[in-house]
């Protein structure tokens, strides 16, 4: 079976300077990225090619599916492979899991081209999604993702 590929894209109100300035501190993204149930700890952020972080994913609902990293948290160690300013960042994502199901290396690939006067179309790509994360779970994820950082970029 090929890995999986899950992705999304959404045209936000914002040129591509301002989507990817939401990427450079760990504020703005703790902000934005944790999606919609959740609340985002950065418990490290180095913003430079090279560079990364380390985000700690709390589920806010009490009855939830279990957490990858313990029973009510999922914890993510991210590497940036590549930043191209305006454009394309390139994250490398493992997951802090004991469960095999969760193990692996994937790749999100967020893309901003230039849709029109001060508009951006955002995508991003995940390949080498874990077999232990199921598909709508993730495909609802991306979307409230992506809606939370058009909020985040457009009220900017």
């Amino acid at each position: 079976m090929p890995p999986r590929i899950d992705s999304a894209e959404l045209r936000m109100r914002a040129p591509p300077a301002a989507v990817y300035a939401a990427f450079a501190s760990a504020q703005t993204m703790q902000a934005w990225l944790p999606p919609e149930g959740m609340r985002g700890e950065m418990l490290a952020f180095d913003f430079r090619e090279g560079g990364g972080y380390r985000l700690r994913l709390v589920y806010e609902a009490p009855h939830h599916t279990p957490g990858k990293t313990s029973q009510d948290a999922d914890e993510v160690q991210v590497r940036f492979s590549t930043l191209q300013q305006d454009r394309r960042i390139v994250q490398n994502v493992v997951f802090d899991s004991e469960d095999a199901a969760f193990a692996g290396e994937m790749r999100i690939t967020w893309t901003f081209e230039p849709d029109g006067a001060a508009h951006t179309l955002v995508t991003v790509r995940c390949e080498n999604v874990p077999p232990g994360i199921r598909e709508e779970d993730h495909q609802a994820g991306l979307r409230s993702s992506l809606e939370k950082l058009a909020e985040f970029v457009q009220t900017r």
